[in-house]
């Protein structure tokens, strides 16, 4: 099934981006789609819907740093015409919704005073990226230096777990390694500074490489190549992981996340991430991934903290995996209808997986038969499998 087939937990614009044509202006009032020449390859135009001076005025600045050209409108009626032929759509945080069937994939834009307006917007809307300036200038010059000469990249899937304790981090590892073994480039990404370390679930911690707080001072546009060849390995496949040790770290900035998930994206075929709960991750990295998988047990409680966290989710694909012993599969067709998300998979609640993560024998734990076959059949169903 291709990433562009199953249904979402709430409707969003699609992926397809089209260049065409039209007459460069800095503000859109009526001229038609094809009214001018046609723009020369890797010049197609910005579209800006917003009727804020202060808004557009940052943006104006953004997109002549990043060698691209601007168009302005002030309202969506006036953006229909230009929406599906621009290489980007950035929408200001005075706009309250989207055309339904506008193709180009939209960027809401908005100042640092917007605070937790914007996030919550954005999920409404259905925008696909979240761009707070001043502080995201950068990142977002460079995402549109990208967009107007895109190159295929890899596909970003996201782990997060429905409650506390869902197993989220071990269906992540799961994920990577049975990809692994398939012989798919992929890239397991420990999302949550706060987790104690992914690495101390593999066993790896004093496996050479970078981890997160060495690529804190990062800037500018990451080589692919480069970040692949800088990481540790375990399992077959290379990983990006928090320290698991006792050091105290600052983070990183949300910048910097997005400049690593889009180098990792241009270098592997598949990125797992494993997200955590919080607010300020969720922010951080949920909204770079193409799809998301949500982990919960086959418990009551854990369907209702589920349908709140689909709140704070990007509108992409996401899908359900429910965590249970064999024989559960009406309990977790039950949580799927309940929680509102497509069924993926039954997770097995393998004996003594919490010790195999203290231990840092997850890795063992995963080849086992009903884990591989529960990792195929969500690999295929919910991650799609690389081409």
């Amino acid at each position: 099934m291709s990433r562009h087939e199953l249904p979402t937990h709430r409707p969003g614009p699609g992926a397809g981006l089209l260049h065409g044509a039209g007459t460069v202006t800095s503000s859109g009032t009526g001229a038609g789609v094809g009214a001018g020449p046609w723009l020369p390859d890797g010049t197609s135009e910005t579209l800006l819907v917003t009727g804020f001076e202060l808004l557009r005025g940052e943006v104006e600045r953004i997109v002549a740093a990043s060698g691209g050209q601007l168009r302005t409108v002030g309202n969506l009626r006036e953006a229909v015409p230009f929406w599906d032929t621009a290489a980007a759509v950035l929408v200001g945080s005075d706009i309250s919704e989207l055309p339904p069937r506008g193709r180009s994939p939209a960027v809401l834009v908005g100042l640092n005073d917007d605070g937790d307006r914007l996030w919550h917007l954005a999920a409404a809307i259905g925008a696909e990226r979240v761009a707070v300036l001043p502080d995201a200038a950068t990142w977002l010059a460079e995402y549109l230096s990208r967009v107007r000469t895109p190159e295929p990249g890899g596909l970003v899937l996201g782990i997060v777990g429905g409650c506390g304790g869902a197993g989220s981090s071990t269906a992540a590892v799961w994920l990577a390694h049975a990809a692994a073994r398939e012989g798919v480039r992929v890239l397991l990404v420990d999302g949550d500074p706060w987790g104690g370390g992914l690495e101390l679930a593999l066993a790896a911690e004093e496996t050479a490489g970078l981890r997160w707080p060495d690529l804190a001072d990062a800037s500018g546009t990451i080589d692919p190549r480069q970040l692949a060849d800088s990481l540790p390995l375990a399992g077959g496949f290379p990983f990006l992981s928090w320290p698991g040790n006792k050091q105290p770290h600052s983070g990183v900035a949300p910048e910097v996340v997005a400049g690593v998930l889009d180098a990792a994206r241009r270098g592997f075929e598949l990125v797992v991430v494993d997200i955590g709960r919080g607010r300020e991750t969720l922010r951080s990295f949920a909204w770079d991934c193409d799809r998301m998988i949500v982990v919960a047990p086959a418990l009551l409680r854990a369907a209702v903290a589920t349908a709140r966290l689909l709140q704070d989710l990007p509108p992409v694909e996401t899908v359900l995996v429910v965590r249970g012993r064999p024989g559960t599969a009406l309990d977790a067709e039950l949580v799927a209808e309940s929680v509102g998300l497509p069924l993926a998979g039954i997770m097995p609640d393998v004996r003594r997986a919490a010790a195999a993560t203290e231990n840092g024998r997850l890795l063992d734990a995963g080849r086992q038969r009903n884990v591989r076959r529960f990792a195929g059949m969500v690999l295929e169903f919910g991650a799609g499998r690389p081409a």
